[in-house]
């Protein structure tokens, strides 16, 4: 077991471009050849949680309560 401060932290960069890389590509998928629109809002659902998720992590530790 090891505790918290020894794990190496995540590269914040990579997640970050991962992240907006899978938001252009959901975005990008509305534009295809499929007739009902269910899966045009879970595309848009996913990629709103996935950049709320972004956001949120950037404003935690731009005010200091995340290393």
């Amino acid at each position: 077991m090891t505790s918290p401060d020894q794990r190496k932290p995540t590269n914040r960069k990579l997640a970050y471009t991962v992240g907006i890389a899978a938001i252009i590509t959901m975005v990008a998928y509305l534009f295809g050849n499929h007739r009902g629109h269910i899966e045009d809002y879970w595309l848009i659902f996913t990629a709103g949680v996935i950049a709320i998720a972004i956001v949120a992590d950037w404003l935690m530790v731009r005010n200091g309560l995340r290393d």
